[in-house]
């Protein structure tokens, strides 16, 4: 957007000297290090502050010297406000540069020589830049043009058509050629100054030159402007003056740099139509950070640009949409909307800003505010949202239940950390921007995608005319930073308001952390958490909160470790009071927690509902931490920070975790252990076997090792009580597996430096725990008490007993027995194994068509166990396996195996070459003939069973199962008559099935 070209008199120039000398100009820019002119002085300060017009208007004769100089001053002269409005933040020349950053690439095409003909006329600026060639392109040159008024760039033209928000590198070269070579571009005067010097055959021949140069682009405007002069009447007439482009802005112009309106609205409805996506967001993000980078330098353009972009976000058909639906926003679109909330409280609470512009900005907010698809701030901020006051309300709930619970009622709901205007953030870097001892400044708004952030320096800067002597800036930041995080406020309704309450107070405390505390921040800092301690209702310290109140935990630790190095009492007693979790307190009172679930620390039905829930337990668990790392070789200090986190930590992984920290740091490698450090990591320990007791998780394993080890540190005594009081802590199966095996293993021994009394003692300790685990869960608990007893004869026997009694009692299942059997076996007591076997053969039931029984293997070891042990064994199980296996091919197998040598004698037999090897047993004769008949009925019932049922798909399987029942027919002495008798019954009952018979027939006659 161009301003009107200024009216200039057409009669004789103001000045009247002669033209300025070559020399002047160079000797009046101070250069070579030489002090500046007065009248370089005074001309700097003109240029800045009044339009040209202005100081016509104001003396009636300004020499031609003097107008050089303002016109030569009024060049913008900082590269600053050009980098500024040429990319999306201020780089330094001498940094790292991106070429596709419009100022990078220039600064690079002026480093190259390509600019030239530079020429300065009153407040214009032209001349041509060269793009070099590329693969793709030839070289191209585009004219530039650039007008200016009190050192800011009013308008820009190039020929490169580039529409963009930024100025384009053509336009950054031309005005950094200007900046940094400005003795070596050609100044002159505003042209109107330069006509008013010629007489009529001059001004004749100029006008008859120019349009000649340009006829076909200016002839028609030319003729219609010298019909209108001609024409008396004419309104050309009836002005004063004429308008020059060269002669800058005029008084009633707004003095502002060059923005594209047009461009900044269509950006930004585009990113809008494609606010899904992540490169939207973080454009738009780099936009208000241009925002916040013009409200830094107080930059007007920076409110223009934000009601553009309001506007925009405000015609978002999503709005409308959303609105319709009952849909709330998405979170992305939620962090631009605060965002935008954020820099418009910057705006209005700019103390720079002129009483009309505020009343303007209120005017826009106001109507805004009133359009239907105006967003409202999540939170319930507003109290006009139907519903609000009975739904902010605290439950009812009686006052002794009140004290009893740490309960209370909240003065202000609306907390100040959180807010959507953010008072206490930009207050506070309100008051650290004087302070600040570098050139850049400190952004109202933080910037939450900025990275790499260097330590800022701040020096104390004196309140003027303040009460208190030595009031400092600084010390004022720090003091309303304080009051806001310890403010008690409700936590607000939804995942993002209550994900913006935790942000917001990350933010201010890195904000506190780039202070360095000297001793009247110390001071401040003292004085503070002392009032926050007895604040009362007001203060997330007091003694009393409501349990709807945001946690402290994430300030208490920074407090904590501020204060420890000056006041450690005052920095314990504020960490400690600030570990509460109310809310877990009244929803789980403090006598019921180990018998809830801990791990599901939320309640279904509360108002509101935590989102953030677990976020605050794990800040809740670092200042634990904090706490006991910073207590170590302090048991007074210890064993409070030990009590106060049993009764307020409730997540038994949290607790773990903590747990396992302070065992590594009462255990460093290359220093003492710290005992007491080291208890209370057990203590904590055992405290989490006790509330996951009844409440198995996959990490139960991990945590009996990790307890193991840790009362390993502590010495033999501690591994003896937890094998003591297993039964409260342990499962049998993990006090057996785990606890009573790792604590006898050689490692643990050698780590422990026993005499062999107290080995001994160990030992017997970890079979003691054996066998009782044994006896409360044998099926899981009686192979690795037997294996752990192994070494003990009385121990083991125990354990044996043990066995047999629950397999008596159906206390262990068919799979134990046989496992603890084989057990045996390798033991090298076989008839033990045995015993076992014809044990679980009672518990033992496999069905005709279970050929895939998980038992098959174990029933057929026990077949060949009892065969090698001889003929007494192999008829008393026999019974067994016809009672407990009705599985046909199964039955078969195990003839089969026993038609050959028994494996035991047969070994035994050869290496005794005089003896003759044993026959195997025959199979007409007891106890195999039982078992021969057992599995030929058992081929008949199933048969009969298969038939019943059976379709044509299935046909050639039947006659395959056929087949092998007719194997184990020809087993018996008369097999073939009893299964010809068996094929006539089968054609004759089931003589329907046509097709199958015929197969039958086909296949065995």
């Amino acid at each position: 957007m161009e301003h009107p070209a200024a009216k200039r008199r057409c009669g004789p120039p103001g000045g009247g000297g002669r033209p300025e000398g070559p020399g002047l100009g160079a000797a009046a820019e101070g250069g070579g290090g030489r002090a500046e002119t007065l009248l370089d002085l005074s001309a700097k300060r003109v240029a800045e502050t009044w339009a040209f017009e202005q100081v016509e208007e104001r003396f009636s004769r300004v020499p031609e010297p003097v107008q050089k100089r303002i016109v030569f001053w009024s060049f913008p002269r900082s590269e600053r406000e050009i980098c500024m409005y040429s990319s999306l933040g201020c780089h330094p020349p001498e940094g790292e540069r991106d070429s596709r950053v419009p100022f990078n690439r220039g600064l690079q095409l002026l480093q190259s020589g390509a600019v030239d003909r530079v020429l300065q006329v009153g407040f214009h600026l032209s001349g041509n830049v060269t793009e070099p060639a590329s693969p793709s392109e030839p070289e191209r040159s585009f004219h530039v043009s650039i007008s200016f008024d009190r050192c800011k760039i009013t308008s820009v033209s190039c020929a490169c058509g580039s529409r963009d928000i930024f100025y384009c590198a053509h336009v950054v070269a031309l005005s950094l050629c200007r900046i940094r070579n400005a003795r070596q571009v050609e100044l002159r005067l505003p042209i109107s100054e330069t006509l008013s010097q010629m007489n009529r055959d001059q001004l004749q021949k100029f006008v008859q030159y120019l349009i000649s140069a340009h006829h076909t682009e200016v002839l028609p405007t030319a003729q219609r402007l010298a019909d209108e002069i001609l024409l008396l009447g004419s309104e050309i007439n009836r002005v004063h003056g004429a308008p020059d482009p060269t002669a800058g802005a005029g008084i009633e112009d707004a003095n502002c740099w060059h923005l594209d309106e047009e461009q900044i609205q269509e950006q930004v409805r585009q990113l809008l139509s494609n606010g899904g996506y992540y490169g939207a967001s973080k454009q738009l993000q780099s936009m208000f950070n241009k925002v916040r980078e013009m409200l830094r330098m107080r930059d007007s353009n920076g409110a223009r640009m934000l009601i553009l972009m309001t506007e925009q976000f405000l015609e978002d058909p999503r709005l409308a949409l959303w609105r319709q639906q009952g849909a709330g926003m998405t979170d992305k679109c939620r962090q631009l909307w605060d965002e935008l909330g954020a820099l418009w409280v910057c705006v209005v609470l700019n103390p720079h800003c002129k009483p009309e512009e505020r009343a303007l900005w209120l005017a826009l907010l106001k109507k805004w505010n009133k359009l239907d698809v105006c967003p409202l701030e999540e939170g319930n901020y507003s109290f006009d949202v139907p519903g609000a006051t009975v739904a902010l309300q605290p439950p009812s709930v009686p006052s002794a239940e009140i004290l009893h619970k740490g309960s209370t009622s909240i003065t202000n709901l609306e907390g100040w950390v959180g807010h959507p205007l953010d008072p206490i953030g930009c207050l506070c870097r309100t008051l650290l921007e004087p302070c600040r001892t570098d050139h850049e400044g400190l952004s109202l708004c933080p910037d939450v995608a900025a990275e790499g952030k260097k330590k800022v320096l701040y020096q104390h800067v004196p309140i003027p005319c303040s009460p208190g002597a030595g009031t400092s800036y600084l010390a004022l930041a720090l003091e309303v930073a304080l009051g806001g995080l310890g403010q008690q406020r409700a936590l607000p309704e939804g995942l993002y308001a209550q994900d913006k309450v935790v942000r917001s107070e990350e933010q201010l405390i890195a904000l506190l952390d780039e202070m360095e505390l000297d001793e009247r921040l110390v001071q401040v800092l003292r004085k503070q958490a002392a009032l926050l301690l007895a604040g009362g209702p007001f203060s997330g310290f007091g003694e009393v909160v409501f349990r709807e109140s945001v946690p402290m935990h994430t300030f208490a630790r920074y407090l904590f470790a501020a204060l420890l190095p000056h006041d450690a009492d005052l920095a314990y007693r504020l960490a400690l009071r600030a570990m509460r979790l109310p809310v877990l307190e009244t929803v789980m009172p403090a006598g019921d927690i180990l018998h809830q679930n801990p791990l599901d620390s939320m309640m279904a039905n509360r108002f509101p509902r935590w989102f953030i829930l677990g976020h605050l337990e794990t800040r809740q668990c670092e200042l634990a931490s904090a706490m006991l790392t910073a207590a170590k070789g302090d048991p007074k200090w210890l064993h409070t920070v030990l009590g106060s986190i049993q009764q307020n930590i409730h997540s038994p992984a949290l607790l773990f975790k903590l747990a396992q920290d302070a065992c590594k740091t009462a255990t460093p490698a290359s220093a003492p252990s710290d005992p007491t450090l080291l208890s209370i990591s057990l203590e904590l320990g055992l405290q989490v076997m006790r509330m996951t007791l009844n409440t198995m998780t996959w990490r139960r394993r991990e945590m009996v090792r990790w307890l193991v080890s840790c009362a390993t540190e502590i010495g033999v005594q501690a591994l003896m009580n937890i094998m003591q009081n297993w039964y409260s802590l342990f499962t049998p199966i993990e006090a057996t597996t785990i606890v009573a095996v790792t604590g006898t293993t050689p490692a643990t021994l050698l780590r422990l430096n026993l005499a062999f009394g107290q080995r001994d003692e160990l030992c017997a300790r970890a079979r003691a725990v054996a066998l009782q685990c044994a006896m409360k869960d044998p099926q899981n608990c009686s192979l690795p008490a037997l294996t752990l007893c192994e070494k003990d004869h009385a121990a083991f026997e125990a354990a044996y007993k043990i066995v047999l009694d629950s397999a008596a009692t159906a206390g262990m299942g068919h799979s134990h027995l046989f496992t603890v059997a084989r057990y045996m076996e390798h033991r090298g007591l076989p008839l033990r194994a045995y015993k076992l076997a014809t044990l679980a053969f009672s518990h033992l039931s496999i069905a005709f068509n279970q050929d895939t029984h998980p038992a098959v293997n174990d029933v057929l070891w026990a077949c060949s166990l009892s065969h090698s042990l001889g003929k007494s064994q192999l008829s008393a199980i026999v019974p067994l396996i016809i009672q407990s296996v009705q599985c046909a091919p199964m039955l078969s197998d195990i003839l089969r195996r026993w038609s050959l040598p028994p494996p035991g004698l047969a070994a035994l037999s050869g290496r005794r070459h005089a003896a003759k090897p044993p026959a195997a047993p025959g199979l007409d004769k007891a106890p195999l003939c039982q078992l021969l008949e057992a599995a030929i009925a058992a081929y008949v019932s199933t048969t009969h069973s298969r038939l019943t049922h059976i379709s044509p798909r299935h046909y050639s399987e039947f006659i395959e199962f056929l087949c092998k029942a007719r194997e184990t027919f020809l087993l018996a002495p008369d097999g073939h008559l009893q299964f010809g008798q068996f094929l006539d019954n089968l054609k004759q009952t089931y003589k329907g099935k046509k097709k199958l018979m015929l197969l039958v027939r086909e296949r065995f006659g």
